[in-house]
């Protein structure tokens, strides 16, 4: 069941059980939202809030899953730097690098 925005919005506001996912009884969750933007948004949110590799590991694993592509995964730091700061985006890039497999270390010298 779909509801509207306006009513997914004052559940979110008076934090009513189930409202988030994650909280016990969701009864919704992220309802326009594909799969692959949701794990988009998840690696910015990432980001913005200073994570750890494992996390990235396990978002970068849920984007390519549902089909976005290392490319795609670059352009969320890019497109999120003017907003979470270049600092925070400098300090994800090899956390994500690391996630996709690809160590900077590496490629330096």
């Amino acid at each position: 069941m779909t509801t509207d925005y306006t009513e997914r919005l004052r559940r979110l506001a008076i934090n009513e059980a189930g409202a988030v996912d994650g909280n016990p009884g969701a009864s919704f969750q992220a309802a326009t939202l594909d799969p692959k933007t949701l794990a988009l948004v998840r690696l910015a949110a990432l980001v913005a809030v200073g994570a750890a590799e494992p996390s990235f590991g396990e978002q970068a694993d849920a984007a390519v899953s549902a089909g976005a592509s290392a490319d795609e995964l670059v352009d969320v730091l890019v497109g999120i730097s003017a907003v979470v700061g270049t600092p925070r985006v400098v300090a994800a890039a090899p956390e994500l690098a690391l996630a996709l497999g690809y160590d900077l270390d590496d490629m330096a010298g």
